[in-house]
């Protein structure tokens, strides 16, 4: 079940309930609610929607409930189309994307949590400042020193472009670092699965040409060696990524070039 950062000497009491504004098919949503202006502590409410009269996923039903029951929900979404990454959070258990949840695929009562081990901003929101600063730490961005070919952008064959497959799809939405206990525990210094993918996008990158810096900043008891392979990331991932797959690539690069 997901686990969530609380304020000092507090627990999660029971909230308020609001009942479905019409007489469809109704189901029960029980969501983490916490405002640290309000000085209360944190405590689940349950949300009533009539699902005959909702979208289908789990994001049209948090919006219903914002609309229609309680202004003051709140939680982050944008595309609603599986892409931005924005609407990740943890449903019965299990972190997603709640865009591309849908209601039928969640067994009874749907209880929604912030994702786990993260600090909690307000209700649904985590603060994901650290998250973002070690993607910043690791230069995700191409990196050369020689001229471009002609003034053109840097050519790359059919067969080194599908090596980044699996890889710039990750949308960093947090979901994988957040389901692994290694970086629940030790995020301070480990990247975590997410960042560790991002960073092998370069590394596998035949147009990069920073490779040894880059392992170099890797090289370290906490950053990379965290990793398990408990594989809670690859379970999780909403895109169908595999971080541990990237992670061991890494970890195997380490290894040659000390031969």
């Amino acid at each position: 079940m997901a686990e969530f950062f609380l304020p000092k000497n507090s627990k999660v009491q029971k909230g308020k309930t609001h009942a479905a504004t019409s007489n469809g098919k109704a189901r029960n949503f029980k969501v983490y609610r916490y405002d640290p202006d309000s000085g209360e502590n944190p405590h689940y409410d349950t949300f009533e929607v009539d699902t005959d009269a909702c979208g289908p996923m789990v994001l049209d039903a948090l919006i219903k409930m914002k609309s229609e029951q309680d202004s003051t929900l709140t939680f982050r979404r944008s595309c609603r189309e599986g892409i931005c990454g924005s609407c990740a959070m943890n449903m019965n258990g299990k972190n997603g994307l709640a865009c591309t949840t849908a209601i039928e695929d969640c067994k009874g009562d749907v209880t929604i949590t912030p994702l786990p081990h993260m600090e909690v901003v307000k209700d649904l929101v985590p603060d994901l400042s650290h998250f973002y600063a070690q993607y910043a730490s690791i230069k995700p961005w191409l990196q050369t020193v020689t001229p471009t070919p002609s003034g053109k952008e840097r050519l790359q064959s059919p067969e080194d472009r599908a090596k980044l497959d699996g890889l710039y799809e990750c949308i960093l939405c947090a979901c994988c670092s957040t389901s692994c206990p290694s970086y629940w525990w030790n995020s301070d210094k480990f990247l975590g699965p997410a960042i560790l993918l991002q960073a092998y996008r370069w590394l596998a990158d035949s147009r990069d040409e920073m490779t040894g810096e880059r392992l170099d900043d890797l090289e370290d008891p906490f950053r990379l060696y965290r990793c398990h392979t408990i594989m809670n990331c690859a379970k999780t991932c909403p895109k169908g990524l595999n971080p541990a797959k990237a992670i061991a690539e890494t970890k195997k690069m380490m290894a040659q070039r000390q031969i």
